[in-house]
């Protein structure tokens, strides 16, 4: 009897703790996102949505529109978002044993619609309306504060044409009111509507790489294999092991690449919540990279990969930015992982940078599909010892602390504290005092002359299989 009774405590208190973390996720405020997609132009966007279905308890998914784009002009494809979805419902009752929150395969049914199956701006004017197009307005007009993204995997006349009809049929104040609520994200250009938006619609915010090839934008981070650094987690190997093979319906519908893996996964990369992503800043760096507001510079550029007649920007995008970047690399002996001597920069850079923690991430997800709680792995929660905001002044000495955090496996833990310059005003040259893999880390703040912010980026690594990572980001600002 005293052992049944002791066992009976411990099993309630397993529960309650899964259900405390799995309720993390629930709880947060979600984005709130509505997908376009040129499915079957290319199967990286069925890749996409696989990895989507996986997030769906943690992206709040509005809807989903087959669109058509420069690669497929004139015909969409919802059936095949249909099929994924039901891969999806096969595996569903598995995936709620891991986190709670993921939607039902109905609803996620009922919110698959039609954009026309017309290209760009053929597709856009008076008498143009789609299922699509107004399931955008209906959503913007949704009693709900929070921005609605338009995550753009081919062509984006879908969301011109709600917008044209917004600009039509409601009044100045009332657009405006609408508009603002609109964060856009697209993969390049891939058709001529996303330029008419951006012309026409000088305020609305936008990321994009525009141009005339693919190879110039931020995105191709995500399948750029990068001579000198293990690009292993971009494999067809990788793929076939972690991914397609042995993980039941959802992973083996995962198609093989064509031309780039999961090209449009960037678009929504960023708005997962793990600690680094504010997508509200894509300034400060994330999953799905980093970029900067300007207005990018048109001379010497010509029709190119894209296939979209391209023209120049006549207002500030985001766009491309840089990033300096020495890759971590195993220890055999002592600290588990040291700074590369090789260091990269560039814009790819600001995405490739995070690739192995959401490849790995990915891999763990598709393991919940067909695994057991006990079984699978589960992410890290870090847990700072006071506020993700401080202030100091130069000279002062601080310290960042983690002691609290801890792995709903139970897995061992390792820390890494980074520096991020680019996500921060200070341009100086600053470090932080050794070591940087302890639960905490000292440091005392540069001399400025005016207040400056410096992002510190806790990295949180557990040691399972894969082993998974989270972040907590750190905005000292620093006054004179």
């Amino acid at each position: 009897m005293t052992i049944y009774r002791c066992y009976l405590i411990v099993s309630l208190s397993v529960l309650l703790f899964i259900g405390s973390t799995t309720l993390t996720a629930q709880h947060q405020e979600q984005n709130r996102m509505i997908v376009l997609t040129d499915i079957e132009a290319d199967p990286d966007d069925m890749q996409s949505l696989v990895r989507l279905m996986l997030y769906a308890n943690q992206i709040d998914i509005k809807g989903i529109v087959a669109t058509t784009s420069c690669w497929m002009q004139s015909e969409i494809h919802p059936e095949s978002i249909h099929r994924v979805i039901e891969a999806y419902r096969q595996v569903y009752p598995n995936l709620l044993m891991h986190e709670s929150g993921y939607p039902s395969p109905d609803h996620l049914r009922s919110i698959v619609k039609n954009g026309l199956p017309k290209y760009g701006m053929t597709g856009v004017g008076d008498g143009m309306d789609s299922e699509g197009s107004q399931w955008i307005i209906r959503e913007l007009e949704a009693d709900d504060d929070r921005p609605l993204w338009i995550s753009v995997w081919g062509g984006v006349n879908t969301l011109a044409q709600a917008l044209h009809k917004i600009s039509a049929t409601k009044n100045a104040t009332e657009a405006e009111r609408l508009i603002k609520k609109l964060r856009v994200y697209t993969i390049s250009d891939q058709d001529d509507s996303g330029l008419w938006i951006r012309n026409t619609y000088p305020e609305l915010f936008y990321i994009v790489s525009p141009g005339d090839s693919y190879g110039e934008a931020t995105w191709t981070g995500i399948n750029n294999v990068v001579p000198g650094i293990d690009n292993s987690t971009i494999s067809t190997a990788w793929f076939a092991e972690h991914i397609q093979q042995g993980h039941g319906p959802l992973g083996a519908t995962y198609p093989d690449v064509s031309w780039g893996v999961e090209g449009d996964t960037p678009a929504y990369l960023s708005l997962i919540p793990n600690g680094l992503n504010d997508p509200e800043h894509p300034e400060w760096g994330a999953w799905g990279g980093r970029y900067e507001l300007y207005q990018p510079s048109f001379e010497g550029r010509t029709d190119g990969s894209s296939v979209v007649t391209i023209a120049p920007e006549t207002r500030p995008i985001w766009t491309n930015a840089d990033d300096r970047y020495s890759p971590l690399l195993p220890q055999p002996y002592g600290r588990a992982v040291r700074p590369d001597t090789s260091t990269f920069e560039g814009y790819k850079v600001t995405l490739w940078r995070w690739r192995d923690d959401f490849q790995h991430d990915f891999a763990a997800r598709m393991d919940w599909c067909t695994k057991s709680y006990e079984e699978a792995n589960h992410p890290p929660v870090p847990v700072l010892d006071h506020s993700d905001r401080l202030t100091v002044q130069s000279g002062e000495q601080f310290t960042l602390s983690a002691k609290q955090s801890y792995d709903p496996d139970g897995d061992n833990l390792s820390f890494y504290w980074m520096i991020y310059p680019e996500a921060g005003s200070y341009d100086g040259e600053w470090t932080m005092n050794q070591p940087e893999n302890d639960w905490k880390r000292h440091g005392t703040a540069p001399q400025v002359e005016e207040p400056e912010t410096i992002h510190v980026i806790l990295r949180l690594t557990d040691k399972g299989s894969p082993a998974l990572t989270r972040y907590q980001r750190i905005i000292l600002t620093v006054t004179p």
